[in-house]
């Protein structure tokens, strides 16, 4: 994993226009190289909490990781509870990739805060990053959200996992 460069805008806007990509994760596909761009800029520009997973032989970006304040989605955060998000490109899908890139987060986050607990959530229709989550120890709260708010999210449950990190 590495920062987000603004030179990751065409690779970012191949894997992010993919419309089987971003709406897995809750986002709408990319419109134009320029979309993607902004996104690097506005949404990727914390270099210290989001990061692109990158092809470790050629350093190209094919997704996403990061940890912030929760978003609008909604999601039972505990007071200052971050939640944590990933997404990676079709073409690297079931290979391990997201699982080994969450590992990395959790071991920087460990090390470098006092964070005691993570929430994230994922869409029960994309069960495969719910597995991603639970191998990397995080645990189903039995809690479930309808959100409307995300892209494509009317009427589409989100099921609640934490991790717990420190007691």
């Amino acid at each position: 994993m590495r920062p987000w460069r603004d030179s990751d805008a065409e690779t970012l806007f191949k894997w992010a226009s993919d419309p089987e990509v971003g709406p897995r994760a809750g986002w709408a596909p990319h419109q134009s190289v320029e979309e993607s761009l902004e996104i690097i800029r506005t949404v990727f520009n914390d270099t210290l909490h989001t990061w692109a997973i990158v092809l470790k032989e050629s350093d190209e970006a094919i997704g996403a990781m990061g940890y912030g304040p929760s978003c609008e989605c909604d999601l039972p955060a505990r007071e200052g509870e971050p939640l944590i998000g990933y997404w990676v490109a079709k073409p690297y899908w079931n290979q391990g990739i997201c699982t080994e890139a969450l590992r990395l987060m959790l071991d920087h986050i460990r090390d470098t805060t006092d964070i005691k607990s993570l929430i994230s959530g994922h869409f029960v229709d994309n069960p495969a990053s719910g597995r991603v989550m639970e191998k990397c120890g995080f645990v189903p709260t039995g809690e479930t959200c309808i959100d409307a708010n995300q892209y494509q999210g009317a009427n589409r449950p989100i099921r609640v996992l934490r991790l717990e990190l420190k007691k």
